[in-house]
């Protein structure tokens, strides 16, 4: 007997997403997200809610990424989902620590730290503003590439250049979310002009 979520039984959505419907994809993902919150919530209570939604948007994409792996004989898809956010979670967490490791010195550098403090998310740098001007033909290609779940919030903040808050505004989400899916979509657009090189 298949899960049912919205409209269609995750047993079909699964399946529409092995053959690249990214609608059918963004359904498992509203069916299914907020239970993986509240499981990494559960599992990992020193997470703060960035973190959180972070761990759960990584997960959701390499999920994407692995859809074709799945074996709903092995496993239900949200035991499979819980066991990509543990990975996930364990390696951000490892990431984090060797940061930590590498960069423990800047306490001792006040005018670093200040200049750090300054590199705030909610304005564009004029740096940015450049990068924004002179690249926007490969930012529209690489957005374009990037899964549904990012393609809207990237194109408003690196194409129309709205703030986080003004994101969240006018799409309801979390300003939370907003930030970790800009941050992934960056990340993710910033491997594709890698590879394009």
């Amino acid at each position: 007997m298949s899960h049912k979520t919205g409209s269609k039984p995750t047993d079909e959505l699964i399946r529409l997403a092995i053959i690249g419907d990214g609608a059918a994809f963004t359904e498992l993902w509203d069916s299914y997200s907020g239970a993986l919150r509240a499981y990494l919530r559960g599992w990992m209570k020193q997470l703060d809610d960035f973190y959180v939604d972070d761990i759960c948007s990584r997960s959701f994409e390499k999920a994407f990424r692995q859809i074709g792996s799945y074996d709903p004989a092995k496993s239900q898809f949200q035991t499979w989902l819980h066991s990509i956010a543990r990975h996930t979670a364990l390696d951000i967490m490892e990431q984090e620590q060797r940061i930590r490791r590498k960069y423990v010195s800047i306490s001792e550098a006040p005018d670093g730290m200040e200049a750090i403090e300054r590199l705030g998310d909610e304005a564009s740098s004029p740096l940015e503003e450049i990068i924004r001007s002179e690249d926007r033909a490969q930012n529209e290609r690489c957005i374009e590439g990037l899964p549904e779940l990012y393609r809207q919030i990237a194109r408003r903040r690196f194409v129309d250049g709205l703030q986080y808050k003004e994101i969240a505004d006018e799409t309801g989400l979390e300003l939370n979310t907003i930030r970790t899916r800009i941050r992934r979509a960056k990340a993710l657009m910033d491997k594709m002009k890698e590879e394009e090189k």
